[in-house]
């Protein structure tokens, strides 16, 4: 079985966290949500609470298969956690796949993953890509290597069928 962690911070956006928390259990994998501290419950912007199963700190990039990054403004917190941006860091230096939605791909710049890569995001943070490095294309999914990424909620069925393709690909 496959294990795939979703990160999660204040401030998310409920449909970009809990469509891919059911979404990727629906199809069998095992999810894990991941804060910046274990068993904290964590709201989101429109006031739905959630808690975190596990902290950045307390897992390895060689536990997982697959992370997703959530938006809403949850991106912002959750670069400032070492440990989250070490967690982003070793998963894509492991070359596992990554997905992220809206303001999500702010974790990506701040994880040093996007220079050289085409991505795209909610429109507003485009300079903040550009500047990290990466080719921003206003698409509903872009995939460059191991990293998916799309604009915002209206995106989710692409982005999230786009995952499980990859997730399902031979090694």
């Amino acid at each position: 079985m496959k294990t795939i962690a979703i990160l999660i911070e204040n401030m998310f956006d409920d449909r970009e966290l809990i469509y891919p928390y059911f979404r990727m259990q629906e199809e069998g994998y095992e999810v894990h949500l991941l804060g910046s501290k274990k068993d904290t419950v964590y709201t989101s912007k429109a006031g739905l609470e959630e808690k975190s199963t596990h902290a950045t700190s307390d897992v390895s990039a060689d536990d997982y298969d697959a992370l997703i990054i959530p938006g809403g403004f949850s991106p912002d917190y959750m670069r400032r956690t070492k440990a989250t941006v070490d967690f982003v860091k070793a998963m894509n230096e492991q070359r596992k796949l990554i997905g992220a939605i809206c303001h999500a791909p702010w974790m990506l710049a701040s994880a040093d993953a996007i220079k050289g890569k085409q991505v795209t995001s909610f429109y507003s943070i485009k300079d903040d890509l550009i500047n990290a490095g990466a080719e921003w294309l206003d698409l509903e999914v872009v995939v460059d290597g191991n990293i998916v990424t799309s604009r915002s909620p209206k995106d989710l069925p692409i982005f999230l069928k786009t995952i499980i393709e990859r997730l399902e690909m031979p090694a």
